[in-house]
């Protein structure tokens, strides 16, 4: 079958799934991006001598305008090593897909790179319960990033070659949902600070 002669896509069906597709592959990367205050307060380290105990609800008020108010030092350098732990697996993962697709099945590495994200976000949806030092913290959205990207790598790697077999308008809606996942995740960010008002 020919890029041209494809069946016809009646309801859009295909697109749109092109579209959640192109959406979800670069997702990941804009929820860690957009999320940088979250995990900058996570790996604040408090002083003893910076903790107050909060006796009533005047106190409460006071304590959330004196935390806002901290200048949060980055002593893990969290911005450069995610963005470094971020594009070396790209690169890598992006190179071995090139041998992998003649091994592996597009189904298999696609759906097992999906399945994987899924994962590694659910450990780090869990870690914002979990109570842990900030280097141990570190440590392991280190490894969450590293994999997660990985993953993202092996799936938009093979994502573009199966577009490869569709007429073009569906690279289109692919890249437009890449275009989509900032804004999509900006949004999601809003909400949840609106939410804590």
């Amino acid at each position: 079958m020919s890029r041209k002669d494809g069946p016809e896509d009646k309801y859009h069906g295909v697109g749109i799934i092109f579209f959640i597709l192109g959406l979800g592959t670069l997702l990941p990367w804009n929820f860690f991006i957009t999320a940088i205050p979250y995990f900058q307060y996570r790996l604040k380290t408090v002083e003893p001598e910076e903790r107050f105990l909060i006796i009533n609800d005047s106190d409460v008020r006071s304590a959330s305008l004196n935390i806002s108010e901290v200048q949060i030092e980055d002593k893990f350098n969290f911005n450069n090593w995610m963005t470094l732990l971020a594009q070396l697996p790209l690169l890598l993962c992006t190179l071995l897909n090139s041998f992998l697709y003649q091994c592996i099945p597009d189904k298999v590495r696609i759906t097992g790179s999906m399945f994987a994200i899924l994962g590694l976000f659910m450990i780090t949806a869990i870690l914002v319960k979990v109570e842990m030092s900030a280097q141990s913290f570190f440590d392991v959205t280190m490894t969450t990033i590293w994999f997660i990207n990985a993953f993202c790598a092996i799936l938009q790697g093979s994502l573009f070659g199966l577009l490869g077999l569709f007429p073009q308008n569906y690279s289109s809606l692919f890249l437009s949902g890449q275009g989509m996942a900032g804004t999509f995740a900006a949004l999601a960010m809003l909400l949840s600070m609106s939410m804590l008002q």
